[in-house]
């Protein structure tokens, strides 16, 4: 059986657009449902949702019959979870609150087996299609896609430095918990946060290293696409549920 191929990994590479929606309802079939709506990627959120290894592993296997990628965030930056992930069949993986080049490197390390890497390898796992995959072991990391997500006022310093770490693919821009680490907690529209992350934008590009971000307000998102982001998250599955019921609540009870 072919290594699949990870389609989100080769557009970003050749600049591509990717238009995301961030996924925080750890279910298979909520994912199912999304994964036929027409995006590029689904973000399988479980930094700041309830979801784990195991609702991902369902996640991944109710969207891999739809023409959309999936890509998950670990809640934190961690080999064991990474390895877990991998397994699971993931091939794109978002690590949040990634400081510098060292850390970005213990990732690229964290993805790949040895001798390049420190993987743990086995071998009867969905990713290697319960061992149908031939070569795994070998070509494995030629379509894993490690993006690093740069989300504090110090790591905006780190862009170049963590650019030019071998392995990452791309960068993404947290702008929440950078907004907040530049004295403006909840304020993402502050003059300062938006200048910082349209520099930041600029730079990841000049690095050459796709850029990406996820932001809920349309103006800004077509910014920031004006300006390079290669894969752009556009809203969140409970907002838009949230904001529907309530529309739907309003209109009847009005």
């Amino acid at each position: 059986m072919e290594l699949p191929r990870n389609d989100f990994k080769h557009a970003i590479a050749e600049g591509r657009q990717q238009i995301g929606l961030w996924v925080t309802l750890p279910s298979g079939f909520t994912a199912e449902a999304l994964a036929t709506c027409g995006y590029d990627w689904l973000l399988l959120d479980t930094e700041h949702s309830i979801g784990d290894p195991t609702t991902v592993f369902d996640q991944l296997q109710a969207v891999a019959p739809y023409p959309v990628s999936a890509v998950v965030r670990p809640v934190s930056n961690d080999v064991t979870l990474i390895k877990r992930l991998l397994d699971a069949g993931a091939q794109t993986l978002l690590i949040p609150y990634v400081q510098d080049a060292e850390e970005a490197k213990a990732l690229v390390d964290a993805m790949r087996y040895a001798p390049r890497g420190i993987r743990g390898f086995a071998g009867i796992t969905r990713a290697t299609r319960y061992g149908l995959v031939d070569d795994y072991a070998t070509r494995a990391e030629e379509e894993l896609c490690l993006l690093v997500q740069v989300e504090t006022k110090s790591a905006l310093d780190e862009i170049e430095a963590i650019a030019a770490v071998d392995g990452v693919d791309g960068i993404f821009i947290g702008p929440a918990d950078l907004a907040a680490t530049m004295g403006h907690p909840g304020n993402t529209g502050h003059p300062e946060v938006v200048q910082a992350i349209e520099d930041a934008i600029r730079r990841i590009q000049k690095a050459g290293k796709p850029a990406g971000i996820l932001s809920l307000d349309p103006a800004f998102v077509e910014n920031c696409i004006s300006l390079g982001t290669t894969f752009t998250a556009v809203d969140v599955d409970a907002n838009i549920l949230l904001k529907g019921a309530t529309e739907i609540a309003r209109k009847y009870k009005a």
